[in-house]
C-alpha cells in the first residue's frame, strides 16, 4: 500500500487498515509502493519537521535483499558513497554509511517464500542519517545491482519489530520522542 490516506490513483491505502486514525494522522518519511516495513504515523506536525529537517541527523535502518552476490569492493563503494542523480536529474554523492552483508536475516515479513523464484541474492544492512527520493535503491543500482526487497525495521531506536504486515501499534507520545530521539 502507499504510504497516503487519499490518492487520485487506485491504490491501496493507510486509510483501509483496520485501525481507527485520528483525524488529522498522517506519515512521517515514507515508503513506496515497493517497499516495506516501519512507518510511523502522527498527529502532530513538528515530527517530521523534528525528525527529518532538524539540525541533527536520525538513523533509519533497512534490511535491503540484492541480486547476486555482493563484492568487496561494491561493499566498500556503498559504504563510502556513490554517485546518484537526485531531483532534478542532478548527480549526488551519497554520504559515508554503515552497510552490512547479513547471511541469514531474520525476516519481518515471514509470508514472503525467499527461497523460490529469487536466485543468487545478497542480504544487507544499511544504516542512513539521511533519505533522498529512493535513496536505498539509487545506491545499490548505481553499483550495478537490484534492489529486490526493502524493509524498513528502524529509525532512531523506533523498531518494527514484531509488527504484522498492516498491523498498527500505538505508542504513548512520550515514548514516541524518546525512542526517536527527538
Amino acid at each position: 500500500m502507499v504510504s497516503q490516506f487519499v490518492s487520485p490513483h487506485k491504490v491501496a491505502l493507510l486509510g483501509e487498515l483496520d485501525f481507527d486514525f485520528p483525524e488529522g494522522t498522517h506519515a512521517i518519511g515514507r515508503l513506496d509502493n515497493n517497499s516495506e516495513g516501519l512507518l510511523l504515523l502522527t498527529t502532530n506536525k513538528k515530527v517530521t519537521r523534528l525528525l527529518f529537517l532538524g539540525d541533527v541527523p536520525h538513523q533509519r535502518t533497512y534490511l535491503v535483499q540484492i541480486n547476486n552476490s555482493l563484492s568487496s569492493k561494491n561493499l566498500r563503494l556503498l559504504r563510502d558513497g556513490v554517485c546518484i542523480k537526485i531531483k532534478g536529474g542532478f548527480p549526488y554523492t551519497t554520504p559515508a554509511c554503515n552497510v552490512t552483508v547479513v547471511e541469514q536475516p531474520e525476516l519481518v515479513n515471514p509470508f514472503v517464500n525467499q527461497a523460490k523464484g529469487y536466485g543468487p541474492h545478497t542480504w544487507l544492512l544499511i544504516t542512513l542519517t539521511e533519505g533522498k527520493y529512493h535513496q536505498v535503491r539509487k545506491m545499490i543500482g548505481a553499483i550495478h545491482h537490484r534492489c529486490k526487497r526493502l524493509i524498513r525495521i528502524s529509525i532512531e531506536d523506533m523498531q518494527l519489530a514484531d509488527v504484522e504486515p498492516g498491523g498498527v501499534r500505538e505508542i504513548a507520545e512520550k515514548d514516541f520522542f524518546r525512542l526517536l530521539k527527538i
